[in-house]
């Protein structure tokens, strides 16, 4: 199977998950179900479910429970897109080649909306149904709840919000997107060995794949911010310029940049020396990162 299917097959297997775990619409609090769905259905690379998939085929961990784990972290990525594009934080009217979820309902909706799914992460993860050891989602909802705060992505966050217009070292942006962009990618590629209880090993070196993994992705979508157009993109490139955020690209410029997304894509790969050809997949992703155009 070519990365391509295998990410279609993805993308199918999370919608049709997504569809179990989100309620139907239905009593008062309909509206919020429906923005809740909108959100989270039928859109995206759906990048980091693929990455707790194939972390978890490594170690030959059931298919089922890694499905919730994805569809559970997929709600957090989700989360934060909805609060992203709010007019308080990036203010943009698009997401996935549709209106964001603001613009189709609206701000107090969208914020429930991203509240919900939030909360909905860790419902899903401390259900016995994603794993039989209490220990083992424990574990999970920890990393997860570590790799989505203040410490994590939302701590990224506030650092991007105070670095507009301020000019930053290359050691704060590196840090910045790790914990923006690579914090959530790192559990993605965590929750395979965490799963089937894998020595530190295997986990460090997912660890080390996934932190080289998700600054190449940021790079290259400082790239596109720049060089993307909407179409291909699925929101509107040019945000982050307009903003005066500090970008690996507005820092080093597009040609740096560039060879920085080369080196990190050469370490990435040899992290899963460790696992031989069963990681050929997680090597294709690298490429795809790469060279990615939305």
């Amino acid at each position: 199977m070519t990365l391509e299917q295998r990410m279609k097959e993805v993308a199918e297997k999370v919608d049709t998950a997504l569809d179990h775990l989100l309620p139907k619409p239905a009593g008062p609090e309909a509206n919020l179900v429906e923005a809740m769905r909108y959100a989270a259905m039928g859109g995206g690379k759906r990048l980091r479910p693929l990455l707790v998939l194939e972390s978890g085929k490594l170690f030959g961990v059931d298919e089922k429970a890694l499905l919730r784990i994805a569809c559970a972290l997929e709600c957090v990525h989700t989360y934060s897109l909805v609060h992203d594009d709010l007019p308080c934080m990036d203010d943009d009217d698009l997401r996935r080649g549709k209106p964001a979820t603001h613009k189709q309902f609206d701000e107090a909706t969208a914020v429930l909306a991203g509240d919900a799914l939030l909360t909905l992460a860790f419902e899903i993860l401390s259900d016995s149904r994603t794993h039989s050891d209490p220990f083992v989602r424990c574990d999970l909802v920890t990393r997860l709840a570590a790799a989505a705060g203040a410490h994590g992505m939302v701590g990224g966050q506030m650092i991007d919000l105070n670095a507009e217009h301020n000019q930053l070292e290359i050691t704060t942006v590196t840090r910045m997107q790790r914990m923006k962009t690579g914090a959530l990618i790192a559990f993605a590629c965590e929750a395979g060995p965490v799963a089937s209880r894998a020595g530190p090993a295997a986990t460090h070196a997912l660890n080390a794949y996934a932190h080289d993994l998700g600054l190449a992705f940021q790079i290259v979508d400082d790239l596109l911010d720049v060089e993307g157009v909407e179409r291909d993109l699925g929101k509107t490139p040019g945000k982050d310029v307009a903003a005066g955020k500090a970008t690996f690209v507005a820092v080093l410029g597009p040609d740096r940049a560039r060879a920085q997304v080369e080196m990190l894509a050469g370490q990435a790969v040899r992290h899963l020396d460790l696992f031989d050809q069963k990681a050929d997949l997680l090597r294709e992703v690298v490429d795809f990162v790469v060279h990615r155009r939305f």
